[in-house]
């Protein structure tokens, strides 16, 4: 984990944000239907750093960073820096829409998003 990570990993990081993007975008829920047929709803989620990070980056990728790191590199200049501002900001944009267009994650936009 550390906080050295190769060129490599970074490019990588970008991909896997997209991959985990479309898990988001693409969740469904089961929901009864009156008919009291059971059918997949879709269920759009939010995506979540710490989500990213903790759970679907070493399950999908076999290694991840620390939040720190990703804050560190936020802050910073360079190629790192760069892809962790076009994850955050793909994050933010889908946090927004499903906020926006669908009522969820009000505690999120409150904390989140402002």
């Amino acid at each position: 984990m550390g906080n050295y990570k190769s060129d490599q990993f970074v490019k990588d990081l970008e991909t896997k944000a997209y991959e985990y993007i479309d898990e988001c975008l693409n969740n469904k829920r089961t929901h009864v239907a009156g008919s009291g047929k059971e059918v997949q709803v879709k269920d759009r989620h939010i995506p979540t750093i710490d989500f990213f990070l903790r759970i679907w980056l070493p399950i999908n990728m076999g290694e991840t960073i620390h939040r720190a790191t990703w804050y560190r590199w936020l802050d910073k200049e360079g190629s790192k820096s760069d892809t962790i501002k076009t994850i955050d900001g793909l994050f933010k944009a889908l946090a927004q829409d499903i906020v926006a267009n669908e009522g969820k994650g009000i505690f999120y936009a409150k904390n989140r998003l402002g």
